[in-house]
């Protein structure tokens, strides 16, 4: 009975700290005259990606491949459709035009390197597929080229937002203690989702790459889902997708960069239709965004449709 009341826990310190967090994040963003997109794709997506990081560092450490992967590739997938078409249901999500030239066409990019590096056996000849350190260590200078491009642009559009930082009331000392405790919050709720919502799902005797792929994937993402929900109520939609975009490509490139990079990660075969799946699904991502540069209530709702037909397919597979 423990293991549900420090999931309800976990539920309580996720919803609380991503409230905090927006709002601390998007004043700061306000504070520093950079638009909230840059915030949302930096300091928020890293944010809420350290669950993922975590949960997937310590899996590679215990040789546990198949959690560490399929976490990632389950995260991917439950943001670009439950978060987004949840987010977007709520509040219509404006795209900007960097978002949909550069900021999706890059986490385009990293799925489709995770997919090469990946596939040594159709590539190379080898008996198996891994992804091996040198791969992680690729990874993560795809990882300073993207940090790098995000710091050009907001360094580019700082002036531009200096008006909006001079109309908020805010102060330094307040919002950096409000972003801690919330970004705290969010850490500290995930772990606890996760490690009792794992255990559940081992008590009811469901294998290890299911369980990476929905109780552990769905648990590490929600902070995504909470903040980007969050950012929607709040009308911060510059946030909430770039939330997702930035989470996800941190996900690949810094979450599997650093885990192969401490050890080499086994791939099961059957993750492959799932990595393919992430692909299709960012790519009609990116054609919804090119619809008015904005995701609206029925691409939202076919988002969603995707992601509940994709439970029953995996559910139905393992």
């Amino acid at each position: 009975m423990s293991v549900y009341i420090f999931l309800v826990i976990g539920f309580i310190f996720l919803i609380k700290g991503a409230d905090f967090f927006v709002d601390g994040a998007s004043n700061i963003a306000r504070l520093l005259r950079v638009p909230s997109i840059i915030i949302g794709l930096t300091i928020v997506s890293l944010g809420t990606s350290s669950p993922e990081a975590t949960v997937s560092i310590v899996a590679a450490l215990e040789d546990s491949a198949e959690v560490s992967l399929g976490n990632v590739i389950g995260s991917n997938i439950f943001n670009l459709t439950l978060v987004v078409g949840t987010a977007a249901i709520i509040f219509p999500l404006k795209v900007e035009t960097e978002t949909v030239r550069k900021e999706i066409p890059f986490t385009l990019l990293a799925s489709v390197a995770l997919l090469v590096v990946m596939s040594d056996v159709t590539l190379e000849g080898l008996n198996d597929n891994f992804i091996t350190r040198s791969d992680g260590l690729i990874f993560l200078l795809f990882l300073y080229i993207f940090m790098s491009y995000v710091i050009e642009v907001a360094l580019k559009n700082r002036k531009n937002t200096e008006a909006d930082a001079m109309a908020v009331d805010v102060t330094w000392g307040k919002n950096i203690l409000v972003t801690i405790f919330g970004l705290t919050g969010i850490i500290i709720g995930g772990e606890l989702v996760v490690s009792n919502a794992t255990e559940i799902a081992y008590r009811w005797g469901m294998s290890e790459t299911l369980t990476g792929l929905t109780i552990v994937s769905i648990g590490t993402s929600l902070p995504e889902l909470v903040t980007s929900v969050t950012a929607a109520l709040k009308k911060e939609s510059e946030i909430a997708l770039g939330n997702i975009v930035g989470s996800n490509i941190f996900n690949i490139l810094f979450v599997l960069g650093v885990s192969s990079a401490i050890t080499p990660l086994a791939v099961n075969g059957k993750v492959f239709t799932d990595v393919y799946l992430m692909l299709l699904i960012t790519v009609v991502l990116l054609i919804f965004s090119r619809t008015n540069f904005r995701v609206g209530k029925r691409e939202g709702l076919i988002l969603i449709a995707f992601y509940i037909a994709y439970m029953v397919y995996i559910i139905l597979r393992n």
